[in-house]
Protein backbone atom coordinates (compact mmCIF):
# COMPACT_ATOMS: atom_id res chain seq x y z
CA UNK A 1 0.00 0.00 0.00
CA UNK A 2 1.57 3.74 -0.84
CA UNK A 3 1.73 5.42 1.57
CA UNK A 4 -0.42 9.34 1.36
CA UNK A 5 2.09 11.97 0.19
CA UNK A 6 2.81 14.25 2.47
CA UNK A 7 1.25 17.25 2.38
CA UNK A 8 3.39 20.41 0.48
CA UNK A 9 4.18 23.31 2.97
CA UNK A 10 2.23 26.39 3.02
CA UNK A 11 3.96 29.77 1.86
CA UNK A 12 2.19 31.91 3.58
CA UNK A 13 4.45 35.11 2.13
CA UNK A 14 2.65 34.37 -1.40
CA UNK A 15 -0.98 34.93 0.01
CA UNK A 16 -1.22 38.50 -0.77
CA UNK A 17 -0.59 37.40 -4.64
CA UNK A 18 -2.79 34.15 -4.00
CA UNK A 19 -5.59 36.35 -3.05
CA UNK A 20 -5.14 38.57 -5.81
CA UNK A 21 -5.28 36.28 -8.59
CA UNK A 22 -8.80 34.63 -6.47
CA UNK A 23 -10.07 38.56 -6.75
CA UNK A 24 -10.75 38.29 -3.15
CA UNK A 25 -9.33 41.93 -2.08
CA UNK A 26 -11.20 42.43 0.76
CA UNK A 27 -9.39 39.06 2.27
CA UNK A 28 -6.66 40.56 1.49
CA UNK A 29 -7.52 43.38 3.02
CA UNK A 30 -8.63 42.26 6.67
CA UNK A 31 -6.70 38.60 7.01
CA UNK A 32 -3.88 39.70 8.45
CA UNK A 33 -5.50 41.60 11.35
CA UNK A 34 -8.45 39.00 11.61
CA UNK A 35 -5.43 35.88 12.21
CA UNK A 36 -3.48 38.45 14.60
CA UNK A 37 -7.29 38.34 16.60
CA UNK A 38 -7.71 34.66 16.16
CA UNK A 39 -4.22 33.18 17.65
CA UNK A 40 -4.69 35.62 20.32
CA UNK A 41 -8.45 34.41 20.95
CA UNK A 42 -8.03 31.04 19.82
CA UNK A 43 -10.59 30.24 16.95
CA UNK A 44 -10.83 27.39 15.31
CA UNK A 45 -10.19 27.83 11.43
CA UNK A 46 -13.56 27.76 10.60
CA UNK A 47 -14.41 30.45 12.76
CA UNK A 48 -11.57 32.73 11.08
CA UNK A 49 -12.42 31.68 7.80
CA UNK A 50 -16.18 32.06 8.03
CA UNK A 51 -15.06 36.03 9.45
CA UNK A 52 -13.13 36.52 6.30
CA UNK A 53 -15.91 35.28 4.02
CA UNK A 54 -18.78 37.54 5.88
CA UNK A 55 -16.29 40.64 5.24
CA UNK A 56 -16.14 39.74 1.81
CA UNK A 57 -19.62 39.51 0.92
CA UNK A 58 -20.70 42.43 2.63
CA UNK A 59 -17.81 44.47 0.96
CA UNK A 60 -18.93 43.14 -2.22
CA UNK A 61 -22.58 43.78 -1.57
CA UNK A 62 -21.69 47.55 -0.48
CA UNK A 63 -19.38 47.87 -3.93
CA UNK A 64 -22.34 46.23 -6.65
CA UNK A 65 -24.70 48.68 -4.28
CA UNK A 66 -22.52 51.97 -5.01
CA UNK A 67 -22.20 50.96 -8.85
CA UNK A 68 -25.72 50.40 -9.61
CA UNK A 69 -26.32 54.08 -7.86
CA UNK A 70 -23.63 55.52 -9.62
CA UNK A 71 -25.58 53.48 -12.99
CA UNK A 72 -28.99 54.98 -12.30
CA UNK A 73 -28.20 58.72 -12.64
CA UNK A 74 -30.64 59.33 -10.06
CA UNK A 75 -30.46 63.02 -8.14
CA UNK A 76 -28.06 62.43 -5.08
CA UNK A 77 -30.87 64.57 -2.71
CA UNK A 78 -33.96 63.13 -3.66
CA UNK A 79 -34.29 60.41 -0.95
CA UNK A 80 -36.25 59.33 0.97
CA UNK A 81 -34.39 61.15 3.80
CA UNK A 82 -35.17 64.51 2.21
CA UNK A 83 -38.53 63.93 1.64
CA UNK A 84 -40.91 66.38 3.83
CA UNK A 85 -44.05 64.14 3.79
CA UNK A 86 -45.87 67.21 5.59
CA UNK A 87 -45.40 69.18 2.23
CA UNK A 88 -46.68 66.20 0.03
CA UNK A 89 -50.28 66.40 -1.20
CA UNK A 90 -52.44 63.09 -1.23
CA UNK A 91 -49.07 60.60 -0.53
CA UNK A 92 -48.48 59.64 3.21
CA UNK A 93 -45.02 58.31 4.64
CA UNK A 94 -46.81 54.52 5.05
CA UNK A 95 -47.71 53.86 1.54
CA UNK A 96 -43.89 55.11 -0.06
CA UNK A 97 -42.20 53.22 2.73
CA UNK A 98 -44.36 50.15 1.66
CA UNK A 99 -43.35 50.74 -2.14
CA UNK A 100 -39.70 50.79 -1.13
CA UNK A 101 -40.30 47.31 -0.36
CA UNK A 102 -40.34 46.15 -4.21
CA UNK A 103 -42.96 43.56 -4.08
CA UNK A 104 -44.54 45.37 -7.24
CA UNK A 105 -40.96 44.90 -8.92
CA UNK A 106 -41.34 41.03 -9.25
CA UNK A 107 -44.34 41.39 -11.39
CA UNK A 108 -43.58 44.20 -13.44
CA UNK A 109 -46.15 46.67 -12.09
CA UNK A 110 -46.16 50.33 -12.58
CA UNK A 111 -45.93 53.54 -10.97
CA UNK A 112 -47.46 56.37 -11.66
CA UNK A 113 -47.47 59.88 -10.25
CA UNK A 114 -49.65 62.17 -11.70
CA UNK A 115 -50.00 66.22 -10.39
CA UNK A 116 -49.36 69.45 -10.85
CA UNK A 117 -46.09 70.72 -11.37
CA UNK A 118 -43.93 70.93 -8.31
CA UNK A 119 -46.06 68.74 -6.31
CA UNK A 120 -43.13 66.13 -5.36
CA UNK A 121 -43.72 63.56 -8.19
CA UNK A 122 -39.75 63.25 -9.20
CA UNK A 123 -38.48 63.35 -5.50
CA UNK A 124 -41.16 60.66 -4.61
CA UNK A 125 -39.82 58.15 -7.55
CA UNK A 126 -36.41 59.24 -6.93
CA UNK A 127 -36.61 58.09 -3.32
CA UNK A 128 -38.33 54.81 -3.87
CA UNK A 129 -35.49 54.59 -6.91
CA UNK A 130 -32.85 54.82 -4.26
CA UNK A 131 -34.17 52.81 -1.65
CA UNK A 132 -34.44 49.88 -4.78
CA UNK A 133 -30.68 50.18 -5.58
CA UNK A 134 -30.20 49.68 -1.92
CA UNK A 135 -32.11 46.65 -1.65
CA UNK A 136 -30.07 45.28 -4.69
CA UNK A 137 -32.54 46.58 -7.47
CA UNK A 138 -31.82 48.11 -10.94
CA UNK A 139 -32.63 51.33 -11.76
CA UNK A 140 -32.73 54.28 -14.07
CA UNK A 141 -33.33 57.16 -13.82
CA UNK A 142 -34.20 59.40 -17.32
CA UNK A 143 -36.09 62.42 -18.59
CA UNK A 144 -38.53 61.63 -20.75
CA UNK A 145 -37.09 63.82 -23.59
CA UNK A 146 -33.55 62.26 -23.07
CA UNK A 147 -34.90 58.46 -23.27
CA UNK A 148 -36.54 59.05 -26.69
CA UNK A 149 -34.24 60.54 -27.94
CA UNK A 150 -31.27 57.87 -27.44
CA UNK A 151 -34.27 55.10 -28.82
CA UNK A 152 -34.58 57.85 -32.14
CA UNK A 153 -30.91 57.19 -32.77
CA UNK A 154 -30.90 53.74 -32.39
CA UNK A 155 -33.48 53.44 -34.56
CA UNK A 156 -31.54 55.40 -37.27
CA UNK A 157 -28.75 52.79 -36.34
CA UNK A 158 -31.21 50.11 -36.62
CA UNK A 159 -30.16 49.53 -33.20
CA UNK A 160 -33.27 49.59 -31.34
CA UNK A 161 -33.72 46.27 -30.56
CA UNK A 162 -30.39 45.64 -29.31
CA UNK A 163 -31.15 49.36 -26.99
CA UNK A 164 -34.05 47.82 -25.53
CA UNK A 165 -32.40 44.47 -24.57
CA UNK A 166 -29.65 46.62 -22.80
CA UNK A 167 -32.52 48.50 -20.86
CA UNK A 168 -33.91 45.32 -19.53
CA UNK A 169 -30.53 44.64 -17.42
CA UNK A 170 -32.58 47.43 -15.45
CA UNK A 171 -35.76 46.16 -12.91
CA UNK A 172 -37.43 49.77 -13.06
CA UNK A 173 -36.59 52.42 -15.55
CA UNK A 174 -38.27 56.25 -14.18
CA UNK A 175 -39.21 58.03 -16.71
CA UNK A 176 -39.58 61.93 -15.61
CA UNK A 177 -42.17 64.88 -17.10
CA UNK A 178 -43.62 62.90 -19.87
CA UNK A 179 -46.37 64.87 -20.70
CA UNK A 180 -43.67 68.21 -20.43
CA UNK A 181 -43.49 68.33 -24.52
CA UNK A 182 -45.67 67.47 -27.17
CA UNK A 183 -44.42 64.70 -29.27
CA UNK A 184 -44.14 63.87 -33.13
CA UNK A 185 -45.23 60.47 -34.12
CA UNK A 186 -41.61 59.05 -35.02
CA UNK A 187 -41.23 60.00 -30.89
CA UNK A 188 -44.39 58.46 -29.71
CA UNK A 189 -43.58 55.25 -31.69
CA UNK A 190 -40.36 54.41 -29.91
CA UNK A 191 -41.73 55.16 -26.63
CA UNK A 192 -44.47 52.91 -27.26
CA UNK A 193 -42.00 50.03 -27.94
CA UNK A 194 -40.48 50.86 -24.99
CA UNK A 195 -43.53 50.38 -22.82
CA UNK A 196 -45.28 47.29 -24.91
CA UNK A 197 -41.27 45.96 -24.45
CA UNK A 198 -41.71 46.05 -20.48
CA UNK A 199 -45.15 45.24 -20.41
CA UNK A 200 -45.83 42.53 -17.39
CA UNK A 201 -41.97 41.63 -17.59
CA UNK A 202 -39.99 45.10 -16.51
CA UNK A 203 -41.56 48.18 -14.29
CA UNK A 204 -41.83 51.19 -15.34
CA UNK A 205 -41.88 54.55 -12.55
CA UNK A 206 -43.54 57.29 -14.55
CA UNK A 207 -43.59 61.15 -13.78
CA UNK A 208 -46.62 62.92 -15.47
CA UNK A 209 -47.92 66.54 -14.70
CA UNK A 210 -51.23 65.83 -16.78
CA UNK A 211 -53.99 63.54 -15.96
CA UNK A 212 -54.58 60.49 -18.88
CA UNK A 213 -57.56 62.07 -20.97
CA UNK A 214 -54.50 64.84 -21.80
CA UNK A 215 -52.15 62.09 -23.15
CA UNK A 216 -52.57 62.34 -26.62
CA UNK A 217 -50.39 65.43 -26.38
CA UNK A 218 -47.95 62.53 -25.93
CA UNK A 219 -49.25 59.69 -28.39
CA UNK A 220 -50.66 61.94 -31.04
CA UNK A 221 -52.39 58.92 -32.74
CA UNK A 222 -55.73 57.90 -30.54
CA UNK A 223 -55.15 54.29 -30.60
CA UNK A 224 -52.00 54.25 -30.05
CA UNK A 225 -52.57 56.27 -26.80
CA UNK A 226 -54.99 53.95 -25.94
CA UNK A 227 -53.04 51.20 -26.02
CA UNK A 228 -50.10 52.55 -24.04
CA UNK A 229 -52.27 54.23 -21.04
CA UNK A 230 -53.54 50.33 -21.04
CA UNK A 231 -50.58 48.98 -20.54
CA UNK A 232 -49.02 51.13 -18.21
CA UNK A 233 -52.32 51.15 -15.74
CA UNK A 234 -52.91 47.61 -15.71
CA UNK A 235 -50.90 46.52 -13.54
CA UNK A 236 -50.19 49.78 -11.49
CA UNK A 237 -50.01 51.65 -8.71
CA UNK A 238 -51.47 55.29 -9.08
CA UNK A 239 -50.28 58.03 -6.89
CA UNK A 240 -52.49 61.52 -7.55
CA UNK A 241 -50.30 64.39 -6.29
CA UNK A 242 -52.36 67.90 -6.73
CA UNK A 243 -52.32 69.85 -4.59
CA UNK A 244 -49.78 73.09 -3.46
CA UNK A 245 -46.48 73.12 -4.68
CA UNK A 246 -44.48 70.89 -2.89
CA UNK A 247 -40.80 72.79 -3.72
CA UNK A 248 -42.64 76.23 -2.55
CA UNK A 249 -44.09 74.54 0.79
CA UNK A 250 -40.87 72.64 1.64
CA UNK A 251 -39.21 75.87 1.18
CA UNK A 252 -41.46 77.71 3.14
CA UNK A 253 -41.02 75.53 5.68
CA UNK A 254 -37.04 75.28 5.66
CA UNK A 255 -37.51 79.67 6.24
CA UNK A 256 -40.04 79.41 9.08
CA UNK A 257 -37.46 77.22 10.49
CA UNK A 258 -34.84 79.71 9.91
CA UNK A 259 -36.75 82.41 11.03
CA UNK A 260 -38.06 80.26 14.35
CA UNK A 261 -33.83 79.82 14.86
CA UNK A 262 -33.43 83.85 14.49
CA UNK A 263 -36.33 84.54 16.73
CA UNK A 264 -34.70 82.01 19.32
CA UNK A 265 -31.13 83.05 19.39
CA UNK A 266 -32.34 86.80 19.27
CA UNK A 267 -34.12 85.78 22.27
CA UNK A 268 -31.51 84.20 24.02
CA UNK A 269 -29.33 87.37 23.37
CA UNK A 270 -31.70 89.35 25.03
CA UNK A 271 -31.39 87.10 27.75
CA UNK A 272 -28.32 87.18 28.12
CA UNK A 273 -28.05 90.94 27.75
CA UNK A 274 -30.36 91.65 30.46
CA UNK A 275 -28.81 89.30 32.67
CA UNK A 276 -25.79 91.05 32.15
CA UNK A 277 -27.09 94.24 32.53
CA UNK A 278 -28.70 93.11 35.97
CA UNK A 279 -25.09 91.61 37.04
CA UNK A 280 -23.98 95.60 36.06
CA UNK A 281 -26.34 97.11 38.33
CA UNK A 282 -26.22 95.07 40.83
CA UNK A 283 -22.18 95.93 41.41
CA UNK A 284 -22.63 99.13 40.79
Amino acid sequence: MTAPAAPRPVDVHALPTMLTALRLPSFQRHWQALADRADTEGWPASRFLAALAELELAERDARRIHRHLQQSQLPGGKTLGTLDFKALPGVTKARIEALTAGDWIETGANLIAIGNSGAGKTHVLCAIGHALVEAGRRVLYTSTTDMVQKLQAARRDLALEAALAKLDKFDLIILDDITYAQKDQAESSVLFELIARRYETRSLAIAANQPFSAWDKIFPDQAVSVAAIDRLVHHATILEMNGDSYRRRAAAGRQSAKLDAGATTSSDNLEANTSDNIREDTTT
